[in-house]
C-alpha cells in the first residue's frame, strides 16, 4: 500500500482559477495536500466521475479561493488516517461523495482528504469506474424515488425526465424494480433504447413529439401518478395541463432555468398536487444516511446496470469536459 500522500505533500491534480471554457482555463500538474486531520481519511483516487454540474460550476460559479480542483464523485483506496479514525480502514476500497461541495479539492486529484464519511466501503463486486458514478447519479436517483415512494410505486405510472442521462438511467431502474411503469423523455433513437434497456416501457421524443399529449395517451387522458425531473421549468408545464393525476406528485431534483418559474395556482390546489425538491448536495444526516445504505445494498446486490460512456486519463480532462457538455450517453470517468 503507498503512503505517498500521508505526510503534507503535494499531488497531482487537475485545476482551474477562473470561470471559462474547460480548454481555456483547466490545468494539471502539482497541488499541495496536508495530511488526515481528525476524522478524516486520505484517498489514493482511481477514478473521478464527470457530472453536468461539475461543467456548469466551472463555466459560471464564481470562485471563492484562488483555485478549484473540480468533481464531487470518485472511488479509490484509503491510504492513510488521521486520528480518531480506525487504522483498519486503510486499503478499504471506497467511493466517495460531495468531494467539491463547499471546499476547493475536489476528485480531479490523484489523492483526496476528506471527512471519513464520505469515504464509503466499496462493495466487492463493484469496480471503481460505477464507484464513480455513485456519488450524484446514484445518490440523486435513490433520494428521488425515494420520495417518491418506493414500494408505493408498485402498478403506477411514473414519468422520468432524461431517462438516459446519467440520474435518469438509474431512476427508471429502480422505479422498474420496485413495479412501476415508466415512461421517459429522450432526445435520440439511441438514447430511446438506452433508457428501455434500463426498463423503460414507453418513451417520448421530447424535442419532436407532443409530451402531454402523449402522457395522456400513455394513461387513458388521467395524467401520471409521478414525475421524477430533472427540469421543472419545463415539467411544470405539464403538471398544470394535466399531465400529473390529482393527487400525484412531481419530485424535482433540477431546472434547466434557475429563475423566477411562473405557475398556475388553481390546477395545483383543486388537483391536490404535491412537488417535493431537493438537492443532493444537501441532504439531512438521516436522508444521506439512508441513500448511502441504499446505494450499497443495490450495488451489493447487483442490481444496477452502469454504463461508462467514455473514460478519459487525467491529462485528457479538457476532452472529458466537453464530453459531458456534448451530451455523452452514460457516465464519463477518468482514470487516475
Amino acid at each position: 500500500m503507498t503512503t505517498a500522500h500521508t505526510n503534507a505533500s503535494t499531488t497531482r491534480a487537475a485545476w482551474y482559477e477562473q470561470n471559462g471554457e474547460a480548454r481555456d482555463v483547466l490545468k494539471v500538474g502539482e497541488l499541495p495536500l496536508q495530511a488526515p486531520g481528525a476524522g478524516e481519511v486520505c484517498v489514493h483516487l482511481l477514478t473521478s466521475g464527470v457530472n453536468p454540474s461539475d461543467v456548469k460550476s466551472r463555466r459560471a460559479k464564481p470562485l471563492t479561493t484562488p483555485w478549484v480542483v473540480p468533481h464531487s464523485d470518485g472511488a479509490g483506496i484509503i491510504e492513510a488516517v488521521g486520528e480518531g479514525v480506525s487504522e483498519k480502514r486503510i486499503g478499504e476500497r471506497v467511493w466517495i461523495w460531495n468531494a467539491q461541495w463547499q471546499r476547493p479539492h475536489g476528485s480531479a486529484s490523484e489523492a483526496i482528504v476528506l471527512p471519513e464519511s464520505q469515504a464509503v466501503k466499496l462493495p466487492d463486486n463493484t469496480d471503481f469506474a460505477a464507484g464513480a458514478c455513485m456519488g450524484i447519479p446514484g445518490l440523486t436517483a435513490v433520494q428521488a424515488v425515494h420520495l417518491a415512494g418506493n414500494e408505493q410505486l408498485r402498478g403506477k405510472k411514473v414519468l422520468v425526465t432524461g431517462a438516459s442521462s446519467a440520474v435518469g438511467h438509474y431512476i427508471t431502474q429502480l422505479v422498474t424494480q420496485y413495479g412501476g411503469q415508466v415512461i421517459g423523455t429522450v432526445g435520440s433513437e439511441v438514447k430511446a433504447a438506452h433508457a428501455k434497456a434500463a426498463g423503460a416501457v414507453e418513451t417520448i421524443f421530447y424535442k419532436t413529439e407532443p409530451v402531454l399529449e402523449r402522457l395522456k395517451a400513455f394513461t387513458g387522458g388521467q395524467g401520471v401518478d409521478a414525475i421524477i425531473d430533472m427540469d421543472f421549468a419545463t415539467a411544470s408545464q405539464w403538471v398544470t395541463a394535466g399531465g400529473l393525476k390529482p393527487h400525484g406528485q412531481l419530485i424535482g431534483y433540477g431546472s434547466n432555468v434557475v429563475g423566477d418559474i411562473p405557475l398556475t395556482f388553481r390546477p395545483l390546489l383543486f388537483n391536490s398536487i404535491g412537488l417535493k425538491f431537493f438537492l443532493v448536495y444537501d441532504l439531512l444526516p438521516a436522508d444521506r444516511a439512508w441513500c448511502v445504505n441504499r446505494v450499497n445494498e443495490l450495488l451489493a446486490a447487483g442490481k444496477l446496470q452502469h454504463t461508462i460512456g467514455a473514460r478519459f486519463s487525467l491529462d485528457q480532462i479538457v476532452q472529458a469536459h466537453e464530453a459531458v457538455e456534448a451530451g455523452q450517453l452514460g457516465n464519463v470517468v477518468i482514470d487516475l
